[in-house]
């Protein structure tokens, strides 16, 4: 796994600012701890703007269904060596969809397994559960022809994947952070 996502930098919590990995587990022990009687759905999703030097916003969200939800975001940034191969070729937005689905997954499988450890230690029972990552790819439009590549991408990570226009959290939440 990739733990640079986890590692460096800081997590973006609109209620909180910038936390710490370990810090986001922990508010989403509470949030769910306040009001167990809700079921809880956790999803993650990332998006990035189109330029020459993208960062890779990725969206954490905790729905408690029917009453709302939260959001953790962690903004992805790449060396310049690394953001060349993103320049001037005309399929640059297929490795940074590519690079999307990708770090999404990455991030789900740490998550998954961090809140599967910490959560079994939870005395009451938790209901909720995390098997969606969004990806920023639909139907219509140019991300067409890349639909069965993501899919396929986030279903080998063993998560399912939703897509637009219901993959909020990559589309919406962290589209507003690009």
């Amino acid at each position: 796994m990739n733990d640079d996502i986890i590692n460096n930098g800081s997590f973006f919590s609109p209620s909180k600012g910038d936390i710490s990995f370990e810090e986001v587990i922990g508010e989403i022990y509470n949030y769910i701890s306040e009001k167990p009687e809700f079921f809880y759905d956790i999803v993650v999703g990332c998006d990035s703007p189109s330029s020459d030097k993208p960062f890779f916003p990725i969206a954490i969200v905790v729905l408690r269904t029917g009453a709302g939800g939260r959001f953790f975001l962690k903004k992805m940034r790449y060396p310049d060596n690394f953001l060349k191969k993103f320049a001037h070729v005309p399929t640059n937005w297929k490795s940074r969809i590519l690079n999307e689905v990708y770090l999404s997954c990455e991030l789900a499988l740490s998550l998954r397994e961090t809140l599967e450890k910490e959560f079994g230690k939870a005395s009451p029972n938790f209901n909720y559960q995390f098997q969606y990552i969004h990806a920023d790819v639909g139907e219509v439009g140019k991300t067409k022809e890349m639909v069965r590549e993501v899919v396929g991408l986030i279903r080998s990570s063993g998560f399912e994947p939703i897509i637009k226009p219901l993959s909020f959290a990559a589309s919406v939440v962290a589209d507003r952070y690009t």
